[in-house]
Protein backbone atom coordinates (compact mmCIF):
# COMPACT_ATOMS: atom_id res chain seq x y z
CA UNK A 1 0.00 0.00 0.00
CA UNK A 2 2.83 2.40 0.68
CA UNK A 3 3.98 2.20 -2.91
CA UNK A 4 0.48 3.17 -4.07
CA UNK A 5 0.56 6.14 -1.70
CA UNK A 6 3.91 7.21 -3.12
CA UNK A 7 2.63 6.83 -6.66
CA UNK A 8 -0.50 8.83 -5.86
CA UNK A 9 1.62 11.53 -4.22
CA UNK A 10 3.94 11.61 -7.23
CA UNK A 11 0.99 11.93 -9.62
CA UNK A 12 -0.51 14.68 -7.47
CA UNK A 13 2.82 16.54 -7.39
CA UNK A 14 3.33 16.19 -11.16
CA UNK A 15 -0.22 17.36 -11.86
CA UNK A 16 0.28 20.38 -9.60
CA UNK A 17 3.60 21.18 -11.31
CA UNK A 18 1.96 21.01 -14.75
CA UNK A 19 -0.89 23.20 -13.55
CA UNK A 20 1.61 25.74 -12.20
CA UNK A 21 3.45 25.76 -15.55
CA UNK A 22 0.21 26.41 -17.40
CA UNK A 23 -0.40 29.45 -15.18
CA UNK A 24 3.06 30.80 -15.89
CA UNK A 25 1.74 33.81 -17.86
CA UNK A 26 0.85 37.38 -16.97
CA UNK A 27 -0.82 40.46 -18.40
CA UNK A 28 1.20 43.66 -18.04
CA UNK A 29 -0.62 46.98 -18.38
CA UNK A 30 1.48 49.96 -19.53
CA UNK A 31 1.26 53.66 -18.67
CA UNK A 32 0.36 56.36 -21.15
CA UNK A 33 -0.91 59.93 -21.07
CA UNK A 34 -4.28 59.16 -22.67
CA UNK A 35 -6.11 57.60 -19.73
CA UNK A 36 -7.17 58.83 -16.30
CA UNK A 37 -6.94 57.07 -12.97
CA UNK A 38 -10.74 56.72 -13.05
CA UNK A 39 -10.54 54.94 -16.41
CA UNK A 40 -7.90 52.50 -15.15
CA UNK A 41 -9.77 51.82 -11.90
CA UNK A 42 -13.10 51.21 -13.65
CA UNK A 43 -11.51 48.98 -16.28
CA UNK A 44 -9.61 46.85 -13.75
CA UNK A 45 -12.67 46.51 -11.53
CA UNK A 46 -14.72 45.25 -14.47
CA UNK A 47 -12.20 43.12 -16.38
CA UNK A 48 -9.97 41.80 -13.59
CA UNK A 49 -12.61 41.88 -10.84
CA UNK A 50 -10.38 44.00 -8.61
CA UNK A 51 -11.76 45.88 -5.64
CA UNK A 52 -11.66 49.67 -6.00
CA UNK A 53 -8.67 49.75 -3.64
CA UNK A 54 -6.75 47.07 -5.58
CA UNK A 55 -7.47 48.82 -8.87
CA UNK A 56 -6.36 52.19 -7.49
CA UNK A 57 -3.09 50.68 -6.22
CA UNK A 58 -2.43 49.26 -9.70
CA UNK A 59 -3.17 52.66 -11.25
CA UNK A 60 -0.65 54.29 -8.91
CA UNK A 61 1.95 51.61 -9.71
CA UNK A 62 1.39 52.12 -13.44
CA UNK A 63 1.77 55.88 -13.02
CA UNK A 64 4.94 55.61 -10.93
CA UNK A 65 6.74 52.71 -12.64
CA UNK A 66 5.25 52.68 -16.12
CA UNK A 67 3.58 49.28 -15.81
CA UNK A 68 1.83 46.79 -13.55
CA UNK A 69 0.99 43.10 -13.72
CA UNK A 70 -2.80 42.99 -13.59
CA UNK A 71 -3.44 39.28 -14.19
CA UNK A 72 -1.69 35.92 -13.79
CA UNK A 73 -2.91 32.70 -15.34
CA UNK A 74 -2.85 30.30 -18.25
CA UNK A 75 -1.85 31.77 -21.60
CA UNK A 76 -5.38 31.45 -23.00
CA UNK A 77 -6.89 33.20 -19.96
CA UNK A 78 -4.30 35.99 -20.20
CA UNK A 79 -5.08 36.46 -23.88
CA UNK A 80 -8.78 36.85 -23.05
CA UNK A 81 -8.00 39.50 -20.42
CA UNK A 82 -5.66 41.33 -22.83
CA UNK A 83 -8.33 41.31 -25.55
CA UNK A 84 -10.84 42.83 -23.11
CA UNK A 85 -8.33 45.55 -22.16
CA UNK A 86 -7.64 46.30 -25.84
CA UNK A 87 -11.37 46.42 -26.50
CA UNK A 88 -12.21 48.72 -23.59
CA UNK A 89 -11.93 51.79 -25.81
CA UNK A 90 -10.70 55.34 -25.27
CA UNK A 91 -11.14 57.33 -22.07
CA UNK A 92 -14.24 59.50 -22.60
CA UNK A 93 -12.92 61.94 -19.97
CA UNK A 94 -10.04 63.08 -22.20
CA UNK A 95 -10.54 64.53 -25.68
CA UNK A 96 -7.11 63.36 -26.82
CA UNK A 97 -7.72 59.74 -25.77
CA UNK A 98 -8.10 57.77 -29.00
CA UNK A 99 -7.37 54.15 -28.07
CA UNK A 100 -7.53 51.62 -25.29
CA UNK A 101 -4.59 51.16 -22.95
CA UNK A 102 -1.74 48.97 -24.12
CA UNK A 103 -0.95 45.67 -22.47
CA UNK A 104 1.06 42.56 -23.23
CA UNK A 105 0.77 38.86 -22.46
CA UNK A 106 4.17 37.68 -21.26
CA UNK A 107 5.63 34.41 -20.06
CA UNK A 108 7.07 34.49 -16.55
CA UNK A 109 10.11 32.48 -17.65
Amino acid sequence: MRSNSKIEEYIKTETLAQSQLQKNWRVVLYNDEEHTYDYVVEMLMEICRFSRNQAFRCAVEIDLTGKSVVFYGKKDDCEVVAAKIHGWGPDHRLLHSRTSMQCAVLSQD
